[in-house]
């Protein structure tokens, strides 16, 4: 274990470095677990509102605890450090993030088609359905296609070729209250606040926490 995270360790400390970045060749199963473990604590980190760090005092830190048994701070301090700068991180973030959302749909509302539901849901009907409408608890099939504000696409059922099917519960709180209006038949396009969709949660490297989402969804049919 303490090969693995000095290896993961020497790797940390190279991206962080001014330099052309490069990829260190992982010839060995302890490379490849090495570059694994490094990409999971990392993907943690950023997930929990940690994207930079000062790379040498990292390396001391884990180094204190792997190989030297102990530490500068008490781990009830240590723990309170790392919760407020999270805590303030994600209040600058949303601060941003919902500024730039909160403005994409106060503009939206006035343009032509689309309408305005008391929860903050925007919705424009391309094509309205003379189908059955889903209740709850119910599954559907859809094709989909979702982007970002800015116009990138994280997820498409279209491109994939294939329908998705899901529980009218169990998705996005926009697309729940979206998808119990809609018969089938129907095409819309979905303008959905942050706080309807994941709100704090990033979700991989495609959506953004509180990332306002923009949605056309095609109701095929209600699921036997």
């Amino acid at each position: 274990m303490k090969k693995i995270l000095t290896l993961f360790v020497l790797v940390v400390t190279l991206a962080s470095a001014k330099a052309q970045h490069t990829h260190t060749p992982m010839n060995t199963t302890i490379d490849s677990v090495s570059y694994a473990v490094g990409m999971n604590i990392a993907t943690s980190l950023k997930s929990g509102g940690i994207d930079t760090l000062n790379y040498t005092i990292f390396t001391e830190a884990m180094k204190d605890v792997i190989e030297h048994n102990h530490v500068k701070l008490d781990k009830n301090i240590s723990d309170q450090i790392v919760s407020v700068y999270v805590k303030k991180a994600k209040a600058e973030q949303l601060k941003a993030v919902t500024a730039e959302g909160t403005a994409f749909l106060q503009a939206n509302a006035s343009k032509e088609g689309v309408k305005s539901l008391p929860s903050g849901l925007q919705y424009k009907i391309l094509t309205q359905g003379t189908g059955t409408v889903p209740v709850d608890g119910q599954r559907v099939k859809t094709h989909y296609s979702g982007t970002l504000i800015n116009g990138k696409t994280f997820d498409s059922s279209y491109d994939r070729g294939k329908p998705a099917t899901f529980g009218v519960n169990q998705v996005i709180k926009g697309w729940t209250e979206a998808l119990k209006m809609m018969p089938v038949g129907s095409k819309w396009e979905l303008y959905i606040p942050q706080e309807l969709a994941y709100g704090e949660r990033a979700m991989g490297a495609n959506i953004p926490a509180y990332s306002t989402l923009i949605f056309t969804i095609e109701l095929l049919e209600i699921m036997p």
